[in-house]
């Protein structure tokens, strides 16, 4: 049974502010306002993925661009210990817009303890009112 995800910890996203207060409302059906907003919920999910791998994974097949995501069952094993999340730069997908990207750089760690890091270049959509996230350059 997995372990529960308490609202109070710190959230994984990196903004500082409680998981409940921050990512959780996105990953129990709220509407991310953002593209970055969506980013970051969407990094929490993979970090917290051994907490509640089903729901997780759900989030993370429901928020990305049909053309593009990979089938459920892929996305239910949790892959390594993501340890950070810097946002590095946003091009649009606010409030107001229909396309966006946010380039960010994350830490983690490999099944044998070792660090490494991720450079993506994310590019989102907005449909019918809701961000998804289409693909990434990592570099």
């Amino acid at each position: 049974m997995p372990a529960t995800i308490d609202p109070s910890q710190r959230c994984p996203c990196g903004t500082g502010d409680s998981y409940g207060d921050c990512c959780a409302r996105f990953h129990s059906g709220g509407t991310a306002p953002t593209a970055e907003a969506l980013m970051r919920s969407r990094y929490s999910a993979y970090a917290l993925l051994d907490r509640d791998p089903g729901r997780l994974a759900r989030y993370l097949h429901r928020t990305w661009d049909r053309t593009e995501r990979p089938p459920l069952a892929g996305l239910m094993e949790p892959g390594p210990a993501w340890g950070s999340l810097t946002i590095v730069s946003t091009t649009a997908g606010g409030p107001f817009d229909d396309v966006g990207t946010v380039e960010f750089v994350a830490q983690f760690r490999d099944d044998s303890g070792a660090r490494h890091r991720m450079h993506e270049v994310s590019r989102f959509r907005r449909e019918d009112g809701r961000w998804l996230y289409v693909t990434g350059d990592v570099g």
